[in-house]
């Protein structure tokens, strides 16, 4: 008889009481303390609640509260308890540079785990938080242009400039694999760093990429991504990832990690902000403002570039995993902008 097991509450309130101790960052989002001393619940319905949010979700307001926390220690400031106009002032440095709307999300992310906590007065929730974000709004707008695709003519040119770039040769072949893999399996960013060498299955064909969950698969279900070898050995992210791997050795574990001050690989898995760090390298490295990209550019740039090279809808969305075909309409006429356009038409008949 096979048991139904799942994971008990008070496994995960203490494993994480652990975590804390040590870490001493205050990131309640694994436990919410009020389901843990809620006594009408049953520890099975406080396990499911726990697991309620996808992992990637609590992942990203994780790496949220971190920014937070970081910029409270270098100005010296408390994070947890912290006060409306500590926050104020948080949002308003970070104007500087990002958009409003991802400044409202950085706001309920804070806000979520400040509930988490079990506090009793949420800082995000005064009225000159909401003063403050409704002035960044008007100063800022909410037009969200989106990161600029990274096309397939721009990784070539990338991998040309690996080849005679002056960095460690570990650099370049970690870096070659997160920007092929990326690319050729449209991976969104919280994906491709959560990626481990257990996800990976190389075949005589390619290699099969097990998604264990993402933004889309909110039930968890996972998905595989099929990465096909190709004829150009240079472009080719099946070969990318082998040669990464067989370099450093990785067996286990995350597959993409960050780097000491003497260029030995961490333990820990690279952050989704670091890939995006990486692909604004590259494309300031080849002439590009690197303020137009991010990691999102590698799966908009492999939908924009499937499109261009005229695949099918469906066969866009099988590769990005994309739900409605609305934003794969969109890549695709993105890409087709200039394709039987109008003014094309009147001017360039022949």
């Amino acid at each position: 008889m096979v048991k139904n097991s799942y994971i008990g509450p008070n496994t995960l309130y203490s494993t994480f009481e652990a975590l804390m101790s040590q870490s001493n960052t205050h990131f309640y989002l694994r436990n919410y303390k009020e389901i843990m001393n809620n006594s009408k619940l049953s520890d099975k319905a406080k396990s499911s609640i726990l697991l309620s949010k996808a992992e990637n979700t609590v992942d990203a307001y994780e790496s949220d509260w971190m920014d937070f926390v970081d910029w409270c220690q270098h100005k010296q400031e408390s994070f947890f308890p912290s006060s409306p106009e500590i926050i104020v002032n948080y949002i308003n440095d970070l104007a500087d540079y990002a958009k409003a709307n991802t400044i409202s999300r950085r706001i309920s992310a804070l806000s979520e785990n400040f509930n988490a906590s079990g506090i009793e007065s949420n800082p995000c929730s005064a009225p000159i938080v909401k003063q403050a974000m409704r002035g960044i709004r008007r100063s800022l707008g909410t037009y969200q242009q989106g990161k600029t695709p990274v096309l397939l003519d721009d990784l070539i040119d990338i991998i040309e400039y690996m080849e005679t770039a002056d960095m460690a040769p570990i650099q370049k072949l970690r870096d070659k694999a997160i920007l092929l893999l990326g690319f050729m399996g449209a991976f969104r960013r919280s994906e491709l760093s959560a990626l481990t060498v257990e996800s990976l299955k190389f075949l005589p064909q390619g290699l099969e990429v097990f998604v264990s969950s993402s933004k889309a698969d909110q039930e968890g279900q996972g998905a595989i991504v099929a990465i096909p070898y190709i004829d150009n050995e240079n472009l080719c992210a099946v070969r990318a990832v082998k040669s990464w791997l067989r370099y450093v050795p990785i067996t286990t574990g995350p597959i993409f990690r960050g780097f000491t001050k003497n260029m030995s690989v961490r333990k820990t898995a690279i952050s989704d902000k670091s890939i995006a760090d990486i692909v604004k390298y590259y494309m300031s490295a080849i002439g590009e403002d690197p303020s137009l990209y991010g990691a999102h550019s590698l799966r908009h740039g492999f939908a924009t570039t499937a499109a261009h090279y005229g695949v099918e809808e469906r066969n866009i969305m099988k590769q990005t995993r994309h739900h409605s075909v609305n934003m794969v309409r969109r890549y695709i006429n993105e890409a087709n902008k200039f394709v039987d356009n109008p003014i094309s038409s009147i001017f360039n008949r022949k």
